[in-house]
């Protein structure tokens, strides 16, 4: 949530037909979903009447974050809480009508009541009395540079075990092992019992690789990130406490048996070499806490890139595996550089502008723009180069149009071959295969999940999905997979696991296909419509059938 949201106080403005019980229907974003509950913490309770109409004890919305989607959806505060997702929770306690909610996935169906401040009055006292933080509200925001970017391998009385060290500002202010994260968790939840917390990754009985590591990093960073940006929590003593701060300033730097990390000064700048799909490396001079917006938005004002087209473009990172996985806003870059610097060769970078946009139709209408053009033709030529999309009787065609340096007629044509404006992952495990590996890839069509060996040799087998039969899908942290389900007419639903350390930048890829899904399409005029061939494939159709364990 931003800065500028603000909760503005309880007011009951309630017109006659709202008094009719009404379903509201609330899709998560970034932000969550925009709404606090509170209630009893006990459940049943003596029955009192909501415009003429008997009610057990129920749950109610105590703040609606401004322009957030429970707000856009119609909720308001004081609305009562009937039915979570078609289930009944009348006399629920506080604890599992939250329950409720947070399993919800992407998006929560409520049955609500709207009540006028009289019954308010009458009722809140009951309800509010027993909340275990009365008054708390969490709409009030800040963005916190908190990031957990490295961790060390202690050893205590001959055991070893991992630390995670958490930097604030971009200097190490802690470092816990993970039984010390889960206890804050529960400390927290005692403490903030209304707070709807993300998920933190999972317990392990055996030893973690070091693949395994760098995914429960990542969800103890994002877990940190969400939960410190709520101001009250970040605030208190535990969460002070716990990243050894006072007034929110480190009290001393903490200390390790091994070398502290080097840390970063904050009002220093430093380069940060970033490179365009044509291996055009630019240096950009900023300080070194920037985070991946702050550097993409220097590297497109270099490039030329309007303001009105920054949406369409991000800031990558080249991974070990060769991977290119998107940054999100609150990772810091310099950090990254400084991990991969002794895998890289001399005079290569890790830092990349590539699009991001999956829609043929919204690319198609932006190619107008020279500049936006010059970027996603050599996208394109690369993209060829690197086999990540497959010309195959095109490929002359495609020779040709570079030579003439016909770009839009190069990235027209390149439209229509397959791969492309499609995220293939590296290989992994998935539980809706019996033995080997899968290829998982995401585009406009759907998800499609192709076979291969341990070792990434492609097999025959193919199982695609499209959207119009995917239901939910979230990242599991505990079980560092990302996981969705496939509902067929006749059929319950399928529920399918990918385990990957990118099965964050899984989910990351799903939103924002779904968001694009959403757009209006555009208006083509006749210069912007594309010449080359429809696609003569559908990516989304079954050509396999033993990569299941059962039907998929």
């Amino acid at each position: 949530m931003s800065d500028e949201e603000s909760n503005e106080g309880t007011t009951y403005r309630v017109q006659e037909e709202e008094r009719i019980p009404r379903l509201v229907k609330v899709v998560k974003t970034q932000h969550g979903f925009g709404f606090n509950v509170r209630g009893q913490v006990s459940e049943g309770g003596q029955l009192k009447s909501i415009g003429g109409q008997l009610y057990a004890p129920m749950q109610y919305i105590s703040a609606v974050m401004n322009d957030g989607p429970a707000a856009e959806a119609g909720l308001k505060v004081g609305d009562r809480i009937l039915e979570v997702n078609n289930q009944s929770v009348e006399g629920a306690d506080h604890q599992s009508v939250v329950q409720l909610i947070r399993q919800s996935g992407k998006e929560v169906i409520l049955l609500v009541v709207s009540v006028s401040e009289d019954e308010a009055r009458r009722l809140e006292p009951e309800t509010s009395s027993t909340s275990q933080n009365p008054g708390v509200e969490y709409y009030e925001r800040r963005s916190v540079p908190v990031s957990i970017n490295d961790t060390e391998k202690l050893v205590e009385s001959g055991k070893e075990y991992v630390v995670y060290n958490i930097y604030l500002a971009s200097k190490k202010v802690a470092q816990h092992r993970y039984r010390e994260f889960d206890a804050l968790n529960n400390n927290l939840k005692r403490q903030f019992g209304d707070f709807i917390f993300p998920k933190l990754p999972g317990k392990w009985p055996f030893a973690l690789n070091d693949v395994q590591v760098d995914g429960r990093r990542r969800g103890l960073e994002d877990y940190i990130d969400k939960v410190c940006s709520a101001k009250v929590i970040f605030e208190s003593d535990l969460m002070q406490d716990f990243l050894c701060l006072k007034g929110g300033v480190p009290v001393t730097p903490p200390t390790s048996s091994k070398s502290t990390p080097t840390t970063l000064r904050s009002s220093s700048n430093v380069e940060f070499v970033v490179a365009t799909p044509s291996n055009t490396k630019m240096t950009l001079s900023l300080p070194e806490i920037s985070r991946a917006p702050d550097v993409l938005d220097e590297a497109l004002n270099k490039l030329d890139i309007g303001r009105d087209f920054r949406k369409y473009f991000g800031l990558f990172l080249l991974t070990e595996q060769t991977f290119e996985r998107k940054l999100v806003d609150n990772e810091f870059p310099y950090q990254l550089v400084q991990q991969q610097k002794d895998n890289l060769p001399v005079g290569a970078t890790c830092l990349l502008i590539r699009k991001w946009i999956f829609s043929i139709p919204h690319e198609t209408k932006i190619l107008s723009d020279e500049s936006v053009l010059q970027l996603i033709y050599e996208q394109a030529v690369s993209d060829v180069i690197q086999k990540r999309i497959h010309p195959e009787e095109d490929d002359a065609q495609l020779r040709m149009l570079k030579a003439q340096k016909k770009l839009r007629e190069y990235v027209e044509l390149a439209q229509t071959v397959r791969g492309y404006n499609t995220v293939a992952f590296p290989h992994c495990v998935c539980d809706a295969r019996k033995t080997g590996h899968i290829i998982m890839m995401l585009n406009m069509e759907g998800i499609s999940l192709k076979a291969c060996t341990d070792d990434g040799t492609i097999q025959n087998q193919e199982h695609s999905f499209s959207w119009e039969i995917l239901g939910e899908y979230e990242a599991d942290v505990e079980e560092q997979a990302f996981t969705f389900n496939v509902v067929r007419e006749g059929k319950d639903p399928r529920w399918i696991k990918v385990y990957s350390q990118y099965y964050l930048y899984m989910e990351l890829c799903t939103d924002r296909i779904k968001e694009e899904r959403r757009w209006k399409k555009p208006q083509i005029t006749s210069e912007g419509k594309s010449s080359a061939k429809a696609r003569v494939e559908n990516p989304a159709s079954n050509v396999g059938s033993d990569i299941s364990n059962d039907d998929l």
